[in-house]
């Protein structure tokens, strides 16, 4: 346990005592939000995402300790286990290290060099590793000739005679080629060698047909320079059989590093050693060392493409919800119509159709008067227009239908990735069980307008669609990935436990599906809850799943006002003091008027005084100040809001040089995509996101930010649009600088010695 403690504290750069609180934390049971959220005293402040990489670290290397202890145990029955192998396997790092340590003692299959042992040609290989024997290896190998002396039945054995002097040389080279490549150290040494000068080389696999890879028809790169998103690329590539890939080594280098360690000096055996070496290498050593390599790449790739996915996902869960609107739904189609769907406030629906303004039928007259009078009898103030299949044309129908309407009217171009597998789905099907199929995802896309978390927690996370190649990564670790994102943001925002599905409060902390449908069924049939107390009577929802969950659910107009905060259970009683102590009572926090009188006194508040005088954690406190100062805020509020539009562009509006207002769609590792209202979303390269070097496309911007770009080239043919930010964005680059520092001294004050 010491060596994991070392080893996460020195690569999270969090000191040992942080480590070890965190890790009987877990090991207790606690949820990650719940520990983020209310055991920052003990774990100094860690946050959900650092904590995320914490667990997976955790998982590893203690895999990692398991297997040791496996494969010393399988060595040492084999009588084989030496010191040298203790402590190879002690300071063996990776999962891949250990394996290689314990490759000469595994049991092998049928090989060339086990069938060489089996006729007895051990010694014969000993004889030549050593190089000392003056007498011609020719002669000493005939003692090894034993088809004379095997019995009849034996004699057409090929894995039992030994006919010929060349025949037992032969055998014994073959065991020395495979003791080389049992041989951990080379293999060390052969990797580091591959990964610091090997070049990942690709080339078409065909006649070079048209596809999506041709710029890796005739490509090279530096193995230790290569981008993940172009590893991921090249491995579709090659799966689709466009492409076809090879690693190129300095096998030079690397013959004479393992001659140099094997061959002492000029002998009878010199030659036959090297022409084993290479041997060895060719047919033993290199197919499974490219095997490694392009896995240990793919693997390091997928991580990074799970991670890009996760931010951008989490980024779209937390986007700034639109309260108080009536919304259409507007779910574009050509032949089969665009469907309608009109939900008032709360989200209740109100209306619903289905018009034809796009090809085939192309009844824009028809779908224009259906429209209108839906916004006149609804009072709709905005439009959510997905944006799949016939967005533009239908964005260009709605933009043109909008100014005949009798009130002011702005649509939102909506993400509707999911939308047709929520459609479908049993959950859909549960909450609209009197509504057709078509039109469920016209609601999807106007409630995520109103409420993008909520909605969006009712699919898969992989069909939020905000990433890249995520068909192509882990589909396990993506799915455990993006639920640990859903967790948080859930989490981190808080829900009505009077008003949430059970699909949302699912992914509340301590709660799982049976309780989240359990806490509906209980206020079903017995009406709100009127306290977070009332929790402990839902079936199955006992005191360790309180304990996790009470702090995230929210009870608006319930009987204690501390219950529309963030504030625990566990903490109500030194919360009530701090008010006590400042002149106020919780009832106050409804109140408008005092709450403004007592926001002015909490900003004067000493924490770090008070806290000794309530007996609480400094950070703790901190937390319920901020609760009290804003009780019952949405932290999305903070968000950017989405871009309202009244009318639409052109790719043939765009010019070179022109300014505009676009909204980050996507976030990748060589740019991002902002839509900015024509057709395809522009790409922003990372070479043009920022007046400075930056190593990463999210120091700059997120899913949702709303950004201003210019147009620096267009591609009529293509329909492709190159973007810039560099020169229009202040904001965007004081938030670089800003990041950048804060992450610098986020490091410095983590780090062991600080307080030192």
């Amino acid at each position: 346990m010491d060596k994991i403690i070392k080893t996460i504290s020195e690569e999270l750069n969090i000191k040992p005592a942080q480590v070890e609180a965190t890790i009987k934390l877990i090991d207790e049971g606690n949820t990650i939000p719940f520990i983020a959220r209310y055991r920052k005293e003990v774990t100094g402040g860690l946050s959900d995402e650092l904590l995320r990489d914490f667990g997976d670290r955790l998982q590893y290397l203690r895999n990692l300790e398991k297997r040791k202890e496996e494969v010393i145990n399988s060595i040492d029955e084999q009588g084989k286990l030496t010191d040298e192998i203790l402590q190879a396997v002690g300071i063996a790092k990776t999962l891949a290290e250990v394996e290689d340590i314990y490759r000469p003692y595994k049991q092998k299959k049928k090989t060339r060099a086990t069938v060489a042992k089996a006729k007895g040609l051990e010694p014969l290989a000993n004889i030549i590793i050593e190089q000392t024997e003056k007498t011609p290896i020719e002669e000493i190998a005939k003692e090894y000739i034993n088809i004379d002396i095997l019995p009849e039945e034996d004699k057409n054995n090929k894995d039992k005679v030994v006919a010929t002097a060349e025949d037992a040389i032969q055998g014994a080279l073959d065991i020395i080629a495979e003791d080389i490549s049992d041989n951990a150290e080379y293999r060390k040494i052969i990797k580091k060698i591959c990964y610091r000068e090997g070049i990942i080389n690709t080339r078409a696999a065909k006649e070079e047909e048209k596809s999506n890879y041709e710029m890796y028809y005739d490509y090279n790169e530096l193995i230790r320079k290569i981008p993940s998103h172009r590893i991921l690329a090249i491995n579709r590539g090659e799966k689709e059989d466009f492409i076809k890939v090879k690693l190129e080594k300095p096998v030079d280098k690397i013959f004479y590093r393992i001659e140099k360690d094997i061959i002492k000096g000029e002998t009878q055996f010199t030659q036959m050693l090297k022409d084993t070496i290479q041997d060895s290498f060719t047919r033993l050593i290199e197919p499974s060392i490219d095997r490694e390599i392009r896995s240990d790449l793919t693997e390091k790739a997928e991580e990074k493409a799970i991670k890009v996915f996760g931010k951008n996902a989490k980024q779209l869960l937390l986007g700034a919800p639109i309260k108080g609107k009536t919304v259409m739904g507007f779910d574009p189609a050509y032949r089969t119509g665009c469907k309608i769907a009109v939900i008032d406030e709360t989200g209740k629906v109100l209306d619903t159709s289905t018009v034809y303004p796009t090809e085939p039928q192309n009844d824009v007259e028809g779908a224009k008067k259906e429209l209108l009078k839906l916004i006149k009898k609804d009072d709709i103030d905005m439009i959510a227009i997905g944006n799949g299949t016939a967005s533009r044309e239908s964005e260009m129908f709605v933009a043109d239908m909008i100014k005949e309407a009798n009130r002011p009217v702005n649509y939102v171009i909506v993400s509707e990735a999911g939308a047709s597998v929520y459609s479908a789905s049993k959950l859909a099907t549960e909450e609209y069980p009197d509504i057709n199929v078509s039109i469920r995802g016209a609601i999807s896309i106007a409630r995520r307008l109103q409420d993008p978390l909520a909605e969006l927690v009712k699919i898969d996370p992989k069909a939020i669609g905000v990433g890249q190649y995520q068909h192509d990564v882990n589909q396990k670790r993506l799915a455990e990935s993006l639920t640990g994102v859903v967790e948080d943001s859930v989490n981190k925002v808080g829900v009505d436990v009077n008003t949430a599905t059970p699909s949302l409060l699912s992914y509340i902390a301590g709660i799982n599906k049976t309780i989240a449908k359990n806490i509906v069924k209980y206020r079903d049939e017995n009406g709100k809850l009127k306290n977070r107390k009332e929790l402990l009577k839902v079936p199955k929802l006992g005191k360790v799943a309180f304990e996790q969950c009470a702090g995230f659910l929210r009870i608006i107009d319930g009987d204690n006002p501390l219950e529309i905060t963030a504030v625990h259970p566990e903490s109500y009683e030194q919360t009530e003091k701090l008010l006590n102590k400042l002149g106020f009572v919780k009832e106050d926090l409804k109140d408008k008027e005092k709450l403004e009188d007592l926001r002015t006194k909490l900003k004067l508040v000493d924490v770090k005084k008070m806290a000794q005088e309530l007996e609480i954690g400094e950070m703790t406190l901190a937390d319920i100040v901020e609760e009290l100062s804003k009780p019952g805020r949405d932290p999305r509020e903070d968000m950017p809001k989405p871009v309202l539009r009244s009318d639409v562009l052109k790719l043939e509006d765009l010019k070179e040089g022109m300014v505009l207002t676009g909204t980050v769609r996507n976030v990748i590792d060589f740019g991002a995509f902002v839509d900015i209202g024509v057709k395809n979303d522009g790409l922003v390269h990372i070479s043009e996101m920022s007046d400075k070097y930056i190593k990463d496309p999210s120091e700059v911007v997120s899913v949702g930010d709303v950004v201003k770009v210019k147009v620096i080239k267009i591609d009529q043919d293509r329909k492709k649009v190159a973007l810039s930010m560099k020169g229009t964005n202040r904001k965007a680059i004081v938030l670089t600088a800003f990041k950048t520092f804060s992450l610098a001294f986020r490091k410095f004050v983590q780090a062991p010695n600080f307080m030192k």
